[in-house]
C-alpha cells in the first residue's frame, strides 16, 4: 500500500509537464486521479498511463479561469470517486515580454490562469474538504515570484500564489486542511523548451546556460517537483502548513 491509498486527487494542468508527472507520482502512491486541462487528449494519455500502473484516473476538459469549469472538475472527482482529498493547482501558461511590450491580454491571461484559476479550484474544493474535515492543497509557485526579467505577469501571479497559500493555510487549517506551495526553479518542460525556441536557442543550449547559474549545475526534472508534492499531500506532512518549498537546485533567489 502506498502513502495515498484510499485518497482521491484533482490535478490541474495535468496533460503534460509537472502536472502529468505529479499525477503519475500520486497514482504510484495509491491515489485515484481526476486530471483537468484544456488539453483533454493529453489528460487522456496520462490517464491511460495511470491505468497501466494499476490505479484509476478520469480526464476532464477544464479552463481553470472559468468558475463553471473549476466547479465541474471538482464535481467530476466527487461523482467519479465519491470524495476529494487532494487538490494540486498546477495549471499555467506563459506570455513573457518586457513591460513596455506586454499587452493587456498577456497580463490578464497569465493572472487569470495561474492565480484566479487556483482561487476558483480551491474555493470549489474546500467546501467538500471542510465537510469531511480533511484536505491537502498544493499550489505551484515559482522562483520567478522573486522577480524575473520579462515576466512581470508571471512573477506577479506566482508571488500572489504564495500570499494565497499563506492565507488558505490560516483559514482552512482549523478544518484539518493543509495548504502549501512548491516553487520550482528551472525545470525541463515543454514551457521552458518553448522559451528556448523563442530566444533562438536549442533546448540543450538553453539548459546548459541555465545550469551554470544553478549550484547543482543541472536543470530539474518534473519528477523531482512531483516527489515534493507527493510528500506534501501525504500524511507524512500532516504538520506542514502554509509553507513555500523551493525546488530549484539551490537557495531561493540564487539566480537573481
Amino acid at each position: 500500500m502506498g502513502r495515498l491509498t484510499g485518497r482521491v486527487a484533482l490535478v490541474t494542468g495535468a496533460g503534460r509537464g509537472i502536472g502529468a508527472a505529479t499525477a503519475k507520482r500520486l497514482a504510484e502512491e495509491g491515489a485515484r486521479l481526476t486530471l483537468a486541462d484544456l488539453d483533454v487528449e493529453g489528460c487522456q494519455r496520462v490517464a491511460a498511463e495511470i491505468t497501466a500502473l494499476g490505479s484509476e484516473a478520469t480526464a476532464v476538459r477544464c479552463d481553470v479561469s472559468q468558475s463553471d469549469d473549476a466547479q465541474q472538475a471538482v464535481a467530476t472527482a466527487i461523482e467519479t470517486f465519491g470524495q476529494l482529498d487532494i487538490l494540486v493547482n498546477n495549471a499555467g501558461v506563459l506570455r513573457d515580454n518586457l513591460l513596455f511590450k506586454m499587452t493587456d491580454d498577456d497580463w490578464d491571461t497569465v493572472l487569470n490562469v495561474h492565480l484566479k484559476g487556483a482561487f476558483l479550484c480551491a474555493r470549489a474544493a474546500q467546501k467538500h474538504m471542510v465537510e469531511r474535515k480533511y484536505g491537502r492543497i498544493v499550489n505551484l509557485s515559482s522562483t520567478s515570484a522573486l522577480g524575473n526579467r520579462g515576466q512581470a505577469n508571471y512573477s506577479a501571479a506566482k508571488a500572489g500564489m504564495q500570499g494565497f497559500t499563506h492565507t488558505l493555510a490560516i483559514e482552512l487549517g482549523p478544518f484539518g486542511i493543509t495548504t502549501n506551495a512548491v516553487a520550482p526553479g528551472f525545470i525541463d518542460t515543454d514551457m521552458t523548451r518553448a522559451t528556448a525556441q523563442r530566444l533562438g536557442l536549442s533546448p540543450e543550449q538553453f539548459q546548459a546556460g541555465m545550469a551554470q547559474m544553478i549550484p547543482l549545475r543541472r536543470v530539474g526534472q518534473p519528477s523531482e517537483v512531483a516527489s515534493v508534492i507527493a510528500f506534501l499531500v501525504s500524511d507524512d506532512a500532516s504538520y506542514v502548513n502554509g509553507q513555500i518549498i523551493y525546488v530549484a537546485g539551490g537557495p531561493a533567489g540564487v539566480l537573481m
